[in-house]
C-alpha cells in the first residue's frame, strides 16, 4: 500500500516512523523504566520523586502518540500498517497501535490478583508491613497498593471500560466504511479510464485524496482514545498504583523485543496449508 501512495505522489519525504519508535523504545527501556523502578523502591524516602517519574513515564507515552498522529498525517499507511512490527506485537494492534483494551485489561489484572490472594496470610503480611519489611519481594507500600481499592476507583474503572465498549466498535465501523468506500471509488474510477494510465493515475489520485482523509481522522481518533484511557487510568489511581501500572505496561512492551522469546514463538509458527 505504501508503494501505491508513493506512486501517486502522496507520500511526503520524512524520517520513517520506525526510526522514531526505535529511539522512543530505547529511551523507555534504558531510561524511564529503570528510573521509575528505582524511584518505586525508594518511595518511602521521597514520594515526590516517585510522582515525578510517574509523570515522566506518562509524558513519554503521550509524546509517542502525539508523534504517531503526525506520522499518520504525513503517511497514514505507515501508521495503519506498520510492517516493522514483529510477530509478537501484531496480534495486539488495533488501528495501527496497541488496542486500548490492553490498558484496561492490564489494570484489571491488579484487581484480580488482589481478589485471588488468600486471606489466611493477611495478618502475617500486615505484621511485616507494620515493621516496614518487604512482602512478596516488594516494599510494603507497593504490596498494599492494590489491596481493597476504594469504590470510587472501581467505579471509575467501570466508567472507562464502558466508554471503550462504546467507542471501539464505532471507530472500527468507521474504519471499515472508509476502506470500503476507498476500494469502491478507486475501482469505479479505474474502470472508467479503460486502461489509459495517465487518466487512471489522475482519477485514482483524486479518489485517494478524498477517501484517505477519513482514514486519517479515524486513526487520529483511535490515538486520542488510547491517550485518553491512559491518562484516565493514571488520574484515577494513586501514585503507587499508577507506578505499578506504568511499570507493567512498559515491561509488556519491552517483552515484545525479547529476542529469545521471539525466536521461540517464531519456531512454533503454524505452516500455512
Amino acid at each position: 500500500m505504501q508503494k501505491a501512495f508513493a506512486f501517486l505522489g502522496l507520500k511526503k519525504s520524512s524520517k520513517p516512523f520506525k526510526d522514531y519508535y526505535s529511539e522512543w523504545f530505547n529511551a523507555l527501556k534504558n531510561v524511564h523504566l529503570p528510573q521509575l523502578r528505582r524511584a518505586m523502591l525508594a518511595a518511602t524516602v521521597s514520594p515526590a520523586i516517585l510522582s515525578a517519574h510517574v509523570d515522566a513515564m506518562q509524558r513519554h507515552f503521550i509524546a509517542y502518540y502525539e508523534a504517531l498522529d503526525l506520522a499518520a498525517l504525513n503517511d497514514v499507511a505507515q501508521a495503519l500498517f506498520p510492517e516493522w512490527r514483529n510477530s509478537l506485537e501484531k496480534p495486539f494492534l488495533w488501528l495501527g497501535d496497541l488496542h486500548p483494551y490492553l490498558f484496561t485489561n492490564l489494570l484489571r489484572s491488579f484487581l484480580e490478583e488482589d481478589d485471588d490472594e488468600g486471606s489466611g496470610d493477611e495478618e502475617e503480611e500486615d505484621g511485616r508491613e507494620s515493621r516496614g519489611e518487604n512482602t512478596g519481594g516488594q516494599p510494603w507500600y507497593l504490596a498494599r497498593a492494590w489491596r481493597s481499592p476504594p469504590r470510587t476507583l472501581t467505579a471509575r474503572i467501570d466508567q472507562i471500560e464502558c466508554g471503550l465498549r462504546l467507542m471501539v466498535p464505532a471507530l472500527a465501523a468507521r474504519a471499515r466504511h472508509a476502506q470500503a468506500a476507498f476500494v469502491d471509488r478507486v475501482g469505479r474510477e479505474w474502470g472508467r479510464c479503460e486502461g489509459r494510465s495517465e487518466d487512471a493515475k489522475s482519477a485514482v489520485e483524486e479518489s485517494v485524496a478524498a477517501e484517505m482523509e477519513e482514514l486519517v481522522d479515524v486513526f487520529v481518533d483511535a490515538n486520542r482514545l488510547r491517550r485518553s484511557v491512559l491518562s484516565d487510568i493514571v488520574n484515577a489511581t494513586d501514585v503507587y498504583q499508577a507506578a505499578l501500572f506504568l511499570e507493567s505496561l512498559a515491561q509488556f512492551l519491552v517483552g515484545f523485543k525479547d529476542k529469545k522469546f521471539l525466536a521461540q514463538c517464531e519456531k512454533f509458527k503454524m505452516p500455512v496449508t
